[in-house]
This record gives structure tokens, sequence and C-alpha cells, in this order.
């Protein structure tokens, strides 16, 4: 009679878990509900953040600018005094532009998505939409 012989090697639990670690790595991970909910909640409360940064810092820039010029710090004469005191009145408006420009990105932005949002949240928790 012949007998076959086969060898069977088992891992470790701590392998066989850092295998499954590894092989997470390399599936296509799908995004769960709460975590989809998580996202768009952080993107409409990051929105407009950067845009309204970008917008006052530009302004104050062109302020300082204007001011340098107005006091004569830069340069010289009546035509520079002038430029700066436009400079500074258009880096004021940028400055003073800064934060409706957040307010309407994050408005926009949290109108788009809040019909996403409020449909999550209502499956996540079990209740009816009341649309």
């Amino acid at each position: 009679m012949e007998q076959e012989t086969t060898f069977i090697y088992k891992y470790s639990a701590r392998e066989t878990k850092e295998i499954e670690e590894i092989r997470r790595k390399y599936l296509p991970r799908e995004e769960s509900k709460l975590e989809e909910l998580k996202r768009l909640d952080n993107t409409v409360q990051r929105s407009g953040i950067v845009e309204s940064l970008c917008t006052g810092i530009g302004g104050s820039l062109v302020f300082g600018v204007g001011m340098c010029l107005a006091m004569e710090v830069i340069g010289g004469g009546t035509y520079l005094m002038a430029l700066g005191v436009f400079l500074g009145i258009c880096g004021m408006a940028g400055m003073f532009a800064a934060y409706p420009v957040y307010r309407r990105i994050f408005g926009r932005t949290k109108e788009k998505l809040t019909p996403r949002i409020l449909a999550l949240t209502a499956e996540l928790s079990g209740e009816k939409l009341n649309s």
C-alpha cells in the first residue's frame, strides 16, 4: 500500500494578522456609509477656508504696499503717493472681501452636500426622511 505524505504548516496568530494587514492594503477599498458621512461633513466644514485666506492675505499684502507708497517709504512723489492710497483702498477691499468669500463658498458647498448628508444620517440612524 502506497502512503502519501503531505506537510501542512499554519502561521501563528500574529503572523496571520500581519498577513491580513498587508492583504488589506492591496484590496480595493470600499468606503462605509459612516466614513462617507464623516468625509462629506469634513468637506463642508473645511470649504472656503483656503480661498478666503488667499483673498485676505493678498489684500493685506496689497494694502501694505499701498501704505509703503503713500508714506513714501518706497519711492517718493505725488503720483506714487496717490498710487499708494489707491492700492491701500484696494487692499482694504480685499481684506474685507475675505469673509464674504468664505461664507459664499461654505454656503454653496453646504447646499450641494446637504441632501446626501441628510440621507446618510437618516439611513444610519434608521429614521425616515421628512421630504
